[in-house]
């Protein structure tokens, strides 16, 4: 029988930074994110650019990558890539980590060593805690899941993302299949 040993929110902030080691803190217990692939970068890089283009034109706040964000007082959650509008970004100490609050849109890349359950707790905990939206992008399906708090719609390349409630009543449209290109050209 193996045991997990829980963290309060300060002795998590204590954990010591390693490179190459990213840490969540789930419901007090500790994770550890092994670093992503190649493709899995590719597509969250794709994603925040797209993303951060839209909202930079339109002055909406800030589109950031692999942020800490407190979610709960026991759980820290690092999102791929996160949109915090400009009144969250009032609120915080941007010289300080984690973010406190969640994200209005957090953006979860799946990796091959995902599992699906703790893919869903991670969803609940992001919509619990403040989030708008999630998007759970699967690369090796081409398909995004758009979770909000009254339900989930999927989208599947060839198909675009198309979403109006996120961003103040603009219209913002994700070609997908740009997306899951292979980064070689093939």
């Amino acid at each position: 029988m193996s045991t997990t040993t829980r963290l309060t929110f300060e002795e998590f902030e204590n954990l010591p930074e390693l490179e190459g080691v990213h840490y969540e803190l789930d419901e007090g217990e500790v994770l550890m994110k092994p670093s992503p692939t190649f493709f899995h970068n590719a597509v969250r890089a794709r994603i925040a650019q797209r993303l951060r283009d839209f909202v930079d034109a339109h002055q909406l706040g800030y589109v950031i990558e692999e942020m800490d964000f407190l979610l709960s007082p026991d759980t820290v959650r690092n999102p791929d890539v996160a949109f915090v509008t400009t009144d969250h970004l009032r609120t915080i100490d941007i010289n300080r980590s984690p973010v406190n609050g969640a994200p209005a849109l957090a953006v979860e890349v799946v990796s091959p060593n995902n599992l699906a359950q703790d893919m869903q707790k991670k969803v609940k905990q992001y919509l619990s805690g403040g989030s708008s939206a999630v998007w759970v992008v699967y690369p090796t399906m081409s398909l995004v899941e758009v979770h909000v708090r009254d339900g989930i719609r999927q989208v599947k390349a060839p198909d675009s993302l198309v979403e109006e409630r996120l961003f103040g009543g603009r219209k913002f449209t994700l070609a997908l299949s740009p997306l899951f290109t292979d980064p070689r050209g093939q």
